[in-house]
């Protein structure tokens, strides 16, 4: 599949800057050892993947970055219940910014009216 970009600056802001931090969180994965479990490697790829995919207006873009989004959401959301004690820790503040930014970013009235309109 040809792709024409990896940004868009034509969709709302939302779309951009949700692009933007599936980029980033791809980049800090790796580059913070992540990719050395396969559960990590396939964060990576389903981040760049709806990335690229919601750059370049396609729905299954956007279906993959709210799918990816949601795991990752629920997943920091069971390691705080499993374990409260984590509600403390600055790291897992840290790593839930992302991941909580850019479901608020995907699912806002702006992006779902987007994509459902422009998305092929």
């Amino acid at each position: 599949m040809h792709f024409e970009r990896w940004l868009n600056r034509s969709q709302p802001q939302t779309l951009y800057i949700a692009t933007i931090l599936f980029y980033a969180s791809a980049v800090i994965t790796v580059l913070t050892g992540g990719v050395a479990s396969p559960l990590g490697l396939l964060f990576v790829a389903l981040e760049v993947a709806a990335g690229l995919g919601i750059a370049n207006e396609r729905k299954w873009g956007y279906a993959i970055g709210v799918a990816v989004t949601g795991l990752a959401v629920a997943l920091l959301a069971l390691a705080v219940l499993t374990r409260p004690r984590l509600l403390f820790d600055v790291t897992v503040w840290i790593a839930s910014v992302f991941p909580i930014a850019r479901f608020a970013l995907l699912v806002h009235p702006l992006s779902r009216e987007y994509q459902r309109v422009w998305f092929r």
